[in-house]
């Protein structure tokens, strides 16, 4: 793998984290009525595009989009089970399953 290649995943593993951390505080927020996570979730959320944005020079545009949502999508489902007590049905599971393997697919594709 190139250095240009890691760079790019990198930087999406990183733009994933701050997604997760975005949506989490979203949760925290409590519909803007609290200040700080309204103000941090703003703050992950831009960081996280920007790393995206910089992650697809390296990357294919709709791998990296499909990748970070499709994680993202995953993480959020499982930190809401365990951060928010929300209840995760076994049919959730196995779509989120689905869901990861698309992405391996498509990381396979990719390579």
């Amino acid at each position: 793998m190139s250095p240009n290649v890691s760079l790019g995943w990198t930087l999406l593993a990183c733009a994933i984290a701050l997604e997760l951390s975005g949506t989490l505080l979203m949760k925290m927020s409590d519909g803007f009525t609290r200040p700080w996570p309204s103000v941090f979730m703003f703050v992950c959320y831009g960081v996280s595009f920007t790393l995206l944005n910089f992650s697809v020079r390296h990357i294919p545009l709709g791998v990296a989009y499909a990748i970070w949502s499709g994680v993202g999508i995953t993480l959020i489902g499982v930190a809401g089970h365990y951060f928010f007590g929300e209840r995760l049905k076994a049919a959730s599971l196995v779509w989120m399953g689905f869901i990861l393997v698309g992405i391996v697919g498509l990381k396979w594709s990719e390579s």
